[in-house]
């Protein structure tokens, strides 16, 4: 059974730092954009995050980025649209303290995926992974090179919609 076949949408977020944008002397990474686009966008993205993403959205998921780092909507968005990617939703620092955070005398955590309805959310931070407990959404860590991370989290937000599907009936 596809995620098309369910009755609701499941998202998966991902962190941008140290998971989809890596340093290429610790991890296999995508071809460089060439010149001059290579000196607007510096970051480099792991090797298959493209891929990777398409394969979500034509499994029928949504593919959301949210990061604590203040890089732009239109950034983020050009970058990876010269990657073939288009994300179907962004949430960025400006965007979580405007809509998370508010006037909230609490401080929250940075990234707090359960208030996008993000059932998956990829990070390199533990502490993303004791929020997920806290406020309830499932966190898959990612940091190290690792040529099976596509397959590993494509399995991760399976077994969640399986589960979701389960508890739904």
């Amino acid at each position: 059974m596809s995620m098309t076949d369910y009755k609701f949408k499941m998202r998966v977020s991902f962190d941008l730092d140290e998971v989809l944008f890596v340093d290429p002397s610790t991890h296999k990474t995508e071809k460089e954009l060439i010149f001059p686009l290579n000196k607007i966008f510096k970051e480099r993205l792991r090797l298959g995050t493209p891929e990777l993403i398409n394969s979500l959205q034509n499994m029928g998921y949504e593919v959301w980025v949210y990061t604590s780092s203040f890089r732009t909507e239109g950034y983020i968005k050009k970058l990876f649209r010269l990657y073939g990617v288009k994300f179907d939703g962004i949430v960025n620092a400006d965007r979580h303290l405007k809509e998370v955070q508010r006037n909230s005398k609490t401080v929250l955590p940075q990234k707090i995926p359960s208030r996008y309805h993000i059932s998956l959310h990829v990070d390199d931070e533990e502490v993303i992974a004791s929020w997920g407990r806290e406020y309830g959404f499932s966190t898959y860590k990612l940091d190290a090179q690792d040529d099976d991370w596509k397959d590993k989290i494509i399995q991760r937000a399976e077994e969640i919609c399986k589960r979701k599907m389960e508890s739904n009936g």
